[in-house]
């Protein structure tokens, strides 16, 4: 008999309000007890918008009120010009996992044609010896601002999803293999060797908001990263069947594949503060912008003129109380997504951090216990 999934509707009373929530249970057959599925949330550390330091004492923070993971972006240029950082994520990982003690740490790192796969594969493992089972990766067919302004070209799309499948299988085989050959299309490997390999298993994420990587990482990933607005627009529809039959022509079971959320948070008690709160991160939300030939962040900044204030109450996460933000985490966990990683462009970074801590994790916590 297989291992199965259920919904079951459970009521609570929380902060003297009932709400009614559905818990996902997994029954296996083999075990006599049934275990309530665990809620991870991710905090997002956005070089783009804060400096290192900044990043560094959120992390921080962050771990203190119950994030369970801490996701580093990983691009050369920003989002956007005004007021705008460019940290470099690989040094600042190893800086947050010294300063934090259990949450666990990666970036969504597209190596293309700036990084070689083995090099990635090499940064990774040496973090994880210096951090065993805390360090992930995530990886994804990239952005221009990567690659443009050091002089790469930039790859149609089909040739850079054929780099990440390659390099998803260099970096894999490096971490576990000795005196590696591989003969790619776009990567090579001539009897290289990790001499320094990890300590232990590091989870491999890949970043999809259509169905083709979604097709890859089906076929490789331990876990599939997609944003809030995909999930709700076409999860269902072209996603999940793409992740499907990814793992299934890989021989994989795919409800083994952790199902992830990237969403773009704003939380602020006045609502129109939220809203303001948004506006930096309004270039990602142009129609064609990860695929466009587009490197320069004032020039980024300008086409983002184009987003009305509309588009961001219609597209972004916007919390001005904790009923809103349990509604919303509730529906994805409904679906089954495994781990929601915020984006936080909160007018105040540290209010946040504390709103979420002390006023909505502790709904789903409880259920953990």
């Amino acid at each position: 008999m297989p291992v199965k999934t259920f919904l079951i509707l459970s009521n609570n009373e929380f902060r003297g309000k009932m709400i009614y929530r559905l818990l996902q249970v997994t029954f296996n057959p083999n075990v006599k007890s049934v275990n309530v599925m665990t809620c991870v949330f991710g905090f997002y550390a956005a070089h783009e918008q804060y400096d290192p330091n900044e990043l560094l004492h959120f992390a921080i923070k962050a771990e203190r009120y119950g994030f369970d993971t801490i996701w580093s972006s990983d691009h050369f240029h920003p989002w956007a010009h005004t007021n705008a950082k460019s940290g470099f994520a690989w040094v600042w990982l190893a800086s947050a996992a010294e300063r934090t003690k259990k949450v666990s740490l990666g970036s969504v790192t597209p190596p293309l044609l700036r990084h070689h796969p083995g090099i990635v594969a090499q940064a990774f493992a040496t973090l994880n010896f210096l951090y065993p089972g805390r360090i992930f990766l995530c990886s994804a067919t990239g952005e221009s601002m990567n690659e443009a302004p050091l002089g790469l070209r930039w790859p149609p799309y089909r040739e850079r999803l054929a780099r990440l499948e390659e390099a998803i299988i260099v970096i894999k085989r490096l971490w576990k293999e000795d005196f590696v050959d591989f003969e790619g299309k776009y990567y090579r490997l001539k009897k290289a060797n990790l001499y320094t390999k990890p300590k232990t298993n590091i989870p491999l994420y890949v970043a999809a908001n259509g169905p083709s990587t979604a097709y890859v990482a089906g076929k490789y990933a331990d876990g599939l990263l997609t944003s809030g607005r995909v999930f709700e627009e076409r999860f269902e529809s072209e996603i999940l069947p793409a992740l499907t039959k990814g793992a299934k022509d890989a021989g994989r079971n795919p409800e083994e594949i952790r199902r992830i959320i990237h969403i773009i948070t704003s939380y602020d008690e006045d609502f129109d503060r939220a809203v303001e709160g948004c506006k930096f991160w309004n270039a990602t939300m142009i129609p064609g912008i990860f695929d466009a030939e587009v490197y320069d962040p004032r020039e980024i900044e300008e086409r983002a003129l184009s987003i009305k204030r509309e588009d961001i109450i219609k597209r972004r996460f916007l919390v001005t109380s904790e009923e809103e933000a349990i509604k919303k985490l509730e529906f994805y966990f409904k679906f089954g997504v495994t781990e929601v990683e915020f984006l936080s462009t909160s007018p105040d970074q540290n209010k946040f951090i504390e709103f979420f801590g002390k006023k909505v994790f502790p709904y789903f916590k409880d259920r953990e216990r």
